[in-house]
């Protein structure tokens, strides 16, 4: 029973540290957003521009940095089946955006890059569920 509270206490402080890291990396991507989304459009065509456009990716990289910072702390085989899952929706997201591509070539409407985000967001939470309801069998 110590054992537990120990575990649960340590997975406490690693979900708060990736939190405050994961938090301040998205504050970050916040500041930046706003600068770009207020005058970026109003900027000559050039460099300012451009790196004024591009400027929240250094918040997004800071993310990028926590979420490996926390797969890194993660139990072996909590780290391998998030892999595995995240691998699976990646496969689903390919799948169906290469199917979409060759429809765009039938005729289809074009859709925003932005588009692939929310199709692997919605596989990666299918695949979760879908493992859990086979792990409660």
């Amino acid at each position: 029973m110590q054992q537990d509270r120990q575990v649960s206490q340590h997975e406490r402080r690693i979900a708060r540290r990736y939190m405050i890291e994961l938090g301040g990396s998205l504050a970050i991507y916040v500041a930046l957003m706003a600068p770009s989304m207020l005058w970026g459009d109003a900027l000559p065509d050039g460099a300012l521009k451009t790196a004024v456009a591009v400027a929240p990716m250094g918040g997004f990289l800071l993310m990028i940095w926590a979420i490996a910072r926390q797969v890194q702390r993660m139990d072996e085989y909590v780290r391998r089946q998030l892999l595995e899952t995240i691998g699976i929706a990646a496969a689903i997201t390919a799948g169906a955006t290469f199917t979409y591509g060759f429809l765009e070539t039938a005729g289809y409407p074009r859709l925003s890059m932005f588009t692939v985000w929310g199709v692997m967001g919605t596989s990666w939470a299918a695949v979760c569920a879908a493992r859990c309801l086979m792990a409660k069998r």
